[in-house]
């Protein structure tokens, strides 16, 4: 695994970064979410869920280095099953957010960051559109003559990971500080954060 770190371009890397960079800062479900969980559980719970969605996307990458990503392809039931079930998870995400009390800055503790942690994950597991595009865009960076690609799927998919882990965070803490420093206001919050888990429902399953 090593050599074949060693072996990868440095260009390789710079415009595999530049693109990754790209991605990051492009909004989409994954970000989304993470705010909205930032504003409904504070800064670390935002943390924790940009934690969890990272993890997802990890999962995500081992998967397509072995290959089983291509199934979703294959089998479009495969493929509306979890794009479904991730839709029918977030709508029930959504109703939790809307039905739940005011912000307390005091409650974020481990507790609801283990649910915005778990919550991430499922989010983006249950996103097969994540699942292609790893697919498709990873190995694009990769060449059979420096390496076994899967190998080397792995180690961009760490990159992608980590860098990605570092920016949502980022932006799930600055969501949650912004909404400790409006606690009065946290009441709307909550039905924003509903707002936008519905509508990352309802843009899934029409996808």
């Amino acid at each position: 695994m090593i050599d074949t770190a060693l072996a990868i371009p440095l260009w390789t890397y710079v415009t595999f970064m530049g693109a990754a960079v790209v991605l990051y800062l492009t909004p989409g479900a994954d970000m989304m979410f993470t705010i909205a969980s930032g504003l409904r559980g504070g800064a670390r719970a935002g943390v924790a869920a940009a934690a969890g969605v990272s993890l997802g996307v990890f999962t995500h990458v081992l998967i397509a280095a072995a290959g089983l990503a291509v199934l979703l392809l294959t089998y479009p039931v495969a493929y509306d099953a979890i794009r479904y079930a991730g839709a029918a998870y977030l709508a029930w995400l959504a109703v939790q957010a809307w039905r739940a009390g005011p912000f307390e800055p005091g409650r974020s503790g481990r507790a609801e960051m283990g649910r915005a942690f778990r919550r991430g994950f499922l989010t983006n597991i249950l996103n097969p559109k994540v699942a292609l595009f790893v697919l498709a865009f990873l190995p694009q960076f990769t060449d059979p003559a420096l390496g076994p690609v899967w190998q080397q799927i792995l180690i961009l998919g760490v990159i992608l990971t980590f860098g990605g882990l570092v920016t949502v965070s980022a932006i799930g803490a600055c969501a949650g500080l912004a909404a400790a420093r409006m606690t009065r206001a946290s009441g709307w919050m909550g039905r924003v954060s509903a707002l936008v888990f519905g509508g990352l429902a309802i843009r899934i399953a029409l996808d």
